[in-house]
């Protein structure tokens, strides 16, 4: 199975906020969601994981075993949606048109970008041809790698190789297009991509302890703590920065959430006996997570 393109999939770890709840009892980031005669399976995923991970508890893996097929984002086992995903990632998130970044970038960025490819070990210019919002996308994916964490234990492609040796069905829930263009921000401005990378280069030094914050809340199946360790929030932001920051989480978060769970929707008026995956920042947020899309149709929802 081929690595997965830090440019796509990092996203599902970076930070969203959300509202907190209890929990009296140990649960996991996975939840049944039903209507009047039919139920689904939903799971959080960390894109990153370790072998610390494993093995799953056995309500999430025999709940695996009892579904028909398996739906993630996208099926990243499949040979030719690999290569869609290079060849996309390659066109929507690079410059094209004689343009590098440091091009584009204020003094300032640019140089907090320099600051870290030298703290990181990395050669100056490694980012050259990245468009901003990609490369804010890649320094996060470099900085989970550089803690330890690897896509290929991601829980994600943990059940993809099981669906393929149990000869599950698999089904996508996005488009390639559709994913690479929110996660590499294709046909946004280079304000937002200028505004979203220096956001993440503010908020670098603490990305070592946000990670394992939600790596730990991931372990104890406590929402409430994943949640602490996310951050949407737009309350110390100036009015111009809140604006661009709700842009950000609409495009990478909140478009995809309304599509995914019309997808889920779409499996429980067909009855189908499915196990569904997706990064746990989907799970979380404010009212624009899939749960609680999912809540407002009128579905139940219950966390196991």
């Amino acid at each position: 199975m081929k690595r997965i393109s830090a440019i796509v999939v990092c996203a599902l770890l970076l930070l969203a906020g959300c509202s907190l709840q209890d929990n009296t009892e140990r649960k996991h980031l996975f939840w049944k969601v039903c209507d009047s005669n039919s139920c689904i399976y939903l799971l959080g995923s960390l894109h990153f994981a370790d072998s610390s991970f494993y093995p799953l508890d056995s309500i999430i893996e025999n709940a695996f075993e009892r579904s028909e097929e398996l739906a993630v984002e996208i099926d990243l086992s499949d040979d030719s949606i690999s290569q869609q995903l290079d060849q996309m990632g390659e066109q929507y998130g690079f410059f094209h048109d004689g343009r590098t970044l440091d091009s584009v970038l204020p003094g300032d960025v640019a140089a907090s970008l320099d600051s870290l490819c030298l703290a990181w070990r990395l050669p100056l210019g490694s980012f050259s041809r990245y468009k901003p919002l990609a490369a804010g996308m890649t320094v996060t994916a470099v900085g989970i790698m550089r803690l330890g964490y690897d896509s290929k234990l991601g829980i994600d492609v943990h059940f993809l190789e099981k669906a393929h040796n149990t000869g599950k069905k698999i089904v996508s829930l996005e488009t390639v297009e559709d994913q690479v263009s929110a996660l590499t921000g294709a046909g946004g401005s280079d304000s937002l991509g200028i505004f979203y990378l220096k956001t993440i280069l503010r908020e670098t030094p603490s990305l070592d302890s946000g990670t394992r914050g939600m790596v730990r809340a991931w372990k104890m199946g406590d929402d409430s703590l994943f949640c602490v360790n996310m951050n949407l929030d737009t309350a110390l932001l100036s009015p111009a920065d809140s604006l661009l920051k709700k842009e950000i989480n609409e495009h990478i978060y909140y478009s995809r959430n309304r599509k995914m769970a019309e997808k889920i929707t779409a499996f429980l008026a067909e009855d189908r006996n499915i196990f569904v995956v997706v990064g746990a920042a989907h799970l979380a947020g404010n009212h624009d997570n899939i749960l609680d899309i999912l809540r407002r149709k009128g579905f139940s929802v219950e966390q196991l």
